[in-house]
């Protein structure tokens, strides 16, 4: 049984998409919701669920032990960014190398970056004047949304699109797919082949 840690940031939308997939996952489940925002909603998600929340601050998780003892002892085999905010430090990453998998609401390379998140990603598709937007599914390393590629998800931005109806929009892109891809990766023989297919979905 493999035990997943879910970090979030805020409402946790995506982390209760994927409690909810395992929560009677015959090969993995949610063990643990770490949250760095004191008061955010992913907490309550959490403790509806019956889960153990990791709350976490700035300076040991950047510049200490990245709270690996507390995840060891809770026996965690990966980790999964859901909504994250904060960048995952070096040694994090060489801990759980190959085993954090993070989302980002773009097509990645573009719209990535220090800073890219949120309504920032959106406001940039459209200033840009892109017509396709989607979602990226990434392992971690070392630099902003520069791990390898699993998973990305298309959809055409609108004529009209603002960022508050793209972002509606890549939320159900992200609420479809993070789940899936997260079983596949952690339980197919070298995970899943990285997919580009074309949604089209209603707002």
């Amino acid at each position: 049984m493999k035990k997943l840690a879910v970090f979030a940031s805020g409402a946790g939308s995506n982390a209760q998409k994927i409690i909810e997939k395992f929560r009677n996952h015959p090969d993995m489940r949610v063990s643990l919701v770490v949250c760095n925002k004191p008061g955010a909603g992913v907490i309550n998600i959490a403790l509806m669920a019956g889960l153990q929340v990791l709350m976490i601050e700035r300076e040991r998780f950047m510049k200490g032990d990245a709270y690996i003892p507390e995840l060891a002892a809770a026996g965690i085999d990966a980790i999964i960014l859901a909504g994250f905010l904060w960048k995952v430090p070096d040694n994090l990453v060489d801990a759980y190398r190959g085993r954090i998998l993070n989302i980002h609401p773009a097509l990645l390379p573009a719209h990535g970056g220090k800073g890219m998140y949120g309504m920032h990603v959106h406001a940039s598709v459209i200033a840009s004047g892109d017509t396709r937007s989607g979602i990226t599914i990434h392992l971690v390393d070392e630099r902003y949304d520069h791990g390898d590629t699993i998973f990305q998800a298309e959809i055409t931005v609108r004529p009209g699109e603002t960022a508050e109806s793209l972002a509606a929009r890549i939320h159900e892109l992200e609420h479809r797919h993070f789940p899936v891809v997260i079983e596949k990766f952690f339980t197919e023989p070298g995970g899943p082949p990285v997919e580009r297919p074309a949604e089209s979905l209603s707002s």
